[in-house]
């Protein structure tokens, strides 16, 4: 019986190359980098700032996840090695893992198999300090609006209307609502407040739409944190906040160098979620990766109704452009997931339940051709379990559609199982596209839900709980109409309930809040009963994670 090897072995056991050859590789001054160890360095943002971002650039997006797994980073790496074997230049830009969905349930985000990128244990656990450093200043931020209301309070900020949170990068639900200022006056005014999880913090999003520091300061600056007792925002920038926040956020904006097990070079920065925030690594990355290759490919988190439509109508805007080509990864065993089926029941060939479930991939394809107008190829990524007969029939009904299907192999391969998607992927982007945005800057902020809801999502109708319309109206009446929106809603459904699998219709999709995130740039729209501070599972991925003697650490994933 074959023996295979855990994500976390292979990575351990892969001869990697120092750091350094990598940034030869690309062409680049060693000067411009600063060395975190001998696998891992960050860009000084300043050296390529006169360079043309001109590369071809590749989203990868995915079907709507379940539990069996769809592999859109495992691919997305596996493509970028298949386009450097059959001889493009191409980067990849990924996103930096959260430590909650590490030791919650969820894993790690440095791929699996023969496509990962290393050195994994870093990526996946504190990495270069980045989300360290965004968690020091939105906490310092807190912090001064506190101390600001403890010394007079001189900008009259209503304490029962502040609006900005303290984080902290890991899924612990206790913080979600608390109470603090106890002890007496020397130790602050007491007041309700609450924590989210660093990677839906706004200064998360502010670091990976920002284009440099003098746009980074000034986005920190516009940061609505509450208001005043007649009504108007009061900003960071009314605090003198913004110099202090950049400071804290000086090496955090550099990008992140390191390798796949290939030895192509690979940029990780930020890690905004895409079922909270805009679930895009950051901009400055992005046109990094463009100006030094030929191709760029880079993710969008969770399905194509919120990863790929934030990136397009969120970070297109910011970068101005749209991608090249699309690639939509699938695997057969979530699509029968789709279809009716429990996790455990996946083993054996189902046509009946994988025909069930095919209709969840044709949304998806049907938005991406129609609704955001790009070119597509469809990744089904493979697994044993999958039948002749199974894929036969996924690649007949895309087929169908006019969209090409490619076998990918790359958890078992790396870049060789992904040759024939990237000689697909390279026809496609070739070719002229457009793209289109799923709404205009210039529509109302309830138009722009509407638009995402029916065009995206395929409901028929949005309900808006108590409030929101009205503060709807009071964010428009403060000059933020035209932002775009990010929809904070379940990945596991078009709707706003984890529970309805497949291609659901003729349903609504209940708005329960909105809250202003100026500084990033858009409006974040709270749909069903969507957190900012997810929880553990009763038995979390912590509890197989573990230290040897010789400092090995096991058990990620």
């Amino acid at each position: 019986m074959t023996e295979f090897l855990t994500d976390a072995q292979i990575a351990q056991q892969a001869e990697l190359k120092p750091i350094t050859e990598i940034i030869d590789n690309l062409g680049l001054d060693q000067d411009m980098f600063e060395l975190y160890g001998k696998y891992k360095a960050k860009l000084n943002i300043h050296g390529l700032k006169d360079q043309k971002a001109d590369g071809k650039l590749i989203l990868v997006t995915a079907i709507s996840p379940t539990p069996a797994g769809e592999g859109k980073t495992t691919t997305s790496i596996g493509l970028g090695d298949g386009l450097n074997r059959i001889g493009k230049k191409a980067v990849i830009a990924l996103r930096e893992p959260s430590l909650g969905p590490v030791f919650g349930m969820k894993g790690g985000a440095a791929g699996g198999g023969y496509s990962q990128v290393v050195p994994m244990e870093d990526i996946n656990l504190h990495f270069t300090g980045d989300f360290h450093a965004i968690g020091a200043a939105n906490n310092l931020l807190a912090a001064l609006i506190d101390n600001h209301i403890h010394h007079g309070n001189a900008l009259n900020i209503d304490t029962r209307r502040i609006v900005w949170k303290r984080v902290v990068d890991m899924n612990d639900r206790q913080l979600r609502n608390i109470v603090d200022g106890l002890g007496g006056k020397a130790n602050g005014v007491p007041r309700e407040d609450s924590y989210e999880i660093t990677v839906a913090s706004e200064v998360m999003a502010i670091l990976c739409l920002a284009k440099d520091i003098t746009d980074l300061k000034e986005r920190l600056s516009r940061i609505v944190i509450g208001y005043n007792y007649d009504s108007d925002p009061i900003t960071a920038g009314d605090l003198k906040a913004q110099g202090a926040m950049a400071a804290l956020l000086k090496e955090a904006i550099k990008p992140n160098l390191v390798q796949t097990l290939e030895h192509n070079p690979v940029f990780i920065h930020g890690g905004p979620f895409a079922n909270i925030a805009h679930g895009c690594n950051s901009v400055i990355a992005t046109e990094t990766a463009l100006k030094l290759g030929d191709y760029t490919v880079t993710e969008a988190g969770f399905g194509a109704d919120l990863g790929a439509e934030k990136f397009i109508d969120i970070k297109g805007r910011e970068l101005g452009r749209k991608p090249d080509a699309v690639v939509l990864v699938a695997t057969i065993r979530a699509l029968k997931m789709h279809g009716g089926l429990k996790k455990t029941e996946l083993k054996g060939e189902d046509l009946v339940a994988l025909e069930k479930g095919l209709p969840n991939l044709m949304k998806h394809i049907e938005n991406i051709q129609t609704v955001y107008n790009l070119p597509l190829v469809v990744a089904i990524n493979k697994f044993p379990t999958d039948t002749d007969a199974e894929l036969a029939l996924v690649t007949e009904k895309v087929n169908a559609l006019g969209v090409e299907v490619s076998l990918s192999d790359v958890w078992a391969k790396g870049g060789e199982g992904a040759i024939d998607l990237a000689e697909k992927v390279v026809k496609i982007a070739e070719q002229p596209s457009q793209g289109t945005f799923v709404y205009e800057d210039d529509t109302t902020i309830k138009e722009k839900i509407e638009a995402i809801v029916t065009k995206v999502y395929g409901g028929n109708k949005v309900v808006y709980g108590a409030g929101v319309l009205t503060e709807l109206k009071n964010i428009e009446a403060n000059g933020y109409g035209n932002l775009p929106v990010c929809m904070a809603k379940t990945q596991y459904s078009f709707t706003d309930n984890p529970k309805v699998l497949g291609r659901p219709t003729d349903f609504e999709v209940d708005i329960r809040g909105v809250k202003l995130s100026a500084g990033a740039g858009f409006i974040v729209v709270l749909t069903g009963e969507m957190m900012t501070m997810p929880g553990l599972p009763k038995v979390p991925a912590s509890e197989g994670i573990d230290l040897s003697e010789d400092g090995v650490i096991s058990g990620l994933f």
